[in-house]
């Protein structure tokens, strides 16, 4: 699975936000010909918009018929078009409906996408929650009609809504969660698996449209308990805490558990600037990444003052390698050993491992069995982590579909792992 920038004229390697390319497939001919868009979903889950709008943004783009409630999950356009060519219009679509201030600063916004749709007064917002900016969409466009002719409705919900509700709270309740959590409301809405959303008193809530965007894309409601959200603290001071931050275009794509983000000159932390040095010293050696010393890779670090902070091991683990990762562990083995000092620093580099092959080398995920034994076999990673961590999917550092992928290819290992400590115990029983 090829992966792209949201933002597509970012091309800095590290840049968080991340989707699928789409892809197209055409079908019949003649009058007959259309063309199907086989990962919309997985698109409209990554920029949190529900795929009806971007069937329908297509169509109007294209002077084209488009299908935006399909029965069967199907998200067709009448006619030929090229992927590449849906791509393009792709980024108009992001940069007027996603995009927090379209794109630009000039009025304090600060182009993330971590923006929710509101509807208010027939005006539809974007409301940011990283910088906490609010961007009018354009409400001539004609999407912006289309999405406020078809706003969720008001009115009494029925039984079985009801009763899908009393489960999810079941749900949330068996798993720790509850309806006061960020980016959470106490009321529930129901949706088919169209994305038609059910009658609700509240329906031009944020949360709601937030429920209907996950019942469309196919989610799963419960992610784990470490998993990062987008809207995580709305405080003013949490706000204001992210927008200092924010200007830098070197934010990097890492997702970190913490705050403790050691500066550099530039305003860019420190962590970048290992990340930075370590791809640049790869481009200049003969050997690629290899070519880079371990004793430099330490020392650059200790320079930064990030030689012991376990973030680091996660971008070790994005940029010490290539497709040779499987030769090159033992290698790194004597430095990576020194710096991965605790269970925090397994994980790090467990995340950041992840990224790696299912982010930015998706062609290695089916040899993550080899890389984890590597880890094993020197001594990186011990095996209750690894056992851990192959228990369940987060979206820490990568989308939750790419996470659940890596840990299915991850299976033989696991199971290897599990079969070899069992012939352990028998040993020691027979001796």
């Amino acid at each position: 699975m090829s992966f792209v920038n949201v933002r597509r004229g970012d091309k800095d390697p590290f840049y968080r936000y991340k989707m699928e390319r789409l892809q197209a497939k055409i079908e019949g001919k003649g009058n007959g010909i259309k063309t199907v868009i086989v990962n919309l979903n997985n698109v409209a889950q990554a920029l949190a918009r529900p795929p009806s709008y971007l069937i329908k943004y297509f169509g109007f783009e294209l002077g084209a018929q488009a299908n935006a409630k399909p029965m069967d999950d199907r998200w067709i356009i009448n006619g030929a078009h090229d992927a590449n060519k849906l791509q393009d219009y792709l980024d108009g679509f992001i940069k007027k409906f996603v995009l927090c201030d379209n794109g630009g600063r000039d009025h304090g916004g600060c182009g993330n996408p971590e923006t929710e749709v509101v509807i208010k007064d027939e005006r539809i917002i974007l409301d940011c929650k990283a910088c906490g900016h609010r961007t009018n969409v354009d409400p001539r466009l004609k999407l912006s009609s289309f999405i406020l002719k078809n706003q969720p409705k008001k009115g009494k919900k029925d039984k079985s809504t009801k009763k899908s509700r009393r489960e999810r709270n079941k749900e949330k309740a068996e798993n720790g969660e509850t309806n006061g959590s960020p980016g959470e409301s106490n009321s529930d809405v129901g949706a088919d698996e169209n994305g038609d959303v059910g009658d609700d008193d509240d329906a031009h809530s944020d949360d709601e449209l937030t429920r209907r965007i996950k019942a469309e894309a196919n989610q799963i409601e419960h992610d784990d308990a470490e998993d990062i959200k987008w809207a995580v603290d709305l405080s003013a001071e949490a706000i204001a805490a992210r927008a200092k931050e924010l200007p830098s275009d070197l934010k990097r794509s890492l997702a970190f558990d913490d705050a403790d983000e050691e500066e550099g000159e530039n305003g860019s932390n420190a962590y970048d600037q290992l990340g930075s040095w370590i791809m640049a010293q790869a481009e200049e050696s003969e050997t690629g990444v290899s070519g880079v010393s371990d004793v430099e890779v330490y020392l650059k670090a200790k320079e930064l003052g990030i030689e012991t902070k376990h973030k680091t091991l996660a971008v070790l683990a994005q940029t010490l390698f290539d497709d040779k990762i499987v030769k090159q562990i033992p290698a790194r083995a004597g430095m990576l050993q020194k710096m991965l000092t605790s269970e925090r620093h397994h994980k790090a580099f467990l995340g950041g491992t992840e990224r790696f092959v299912g982010n930015d080398r998706p062609e290695l995920i089916a040899t993550i069995p080899a890389i984890l034994l590597a880890y094993y076999q020197e001594d990186l990673v011990p095996e209750e982590v690894l056992k851990a961590w192959g228990k369940k999917a987060s979206k820490k550092y990568v989308d939750l579909a790419t996470s659940k992928k890596v840990r299915k290819a991850a299976e033989k290992f696991l199971e290897w792992l599990e079969t070899a400590e069992s012939e352990d115990d028998d040993d020691s029983e027979e001796e």
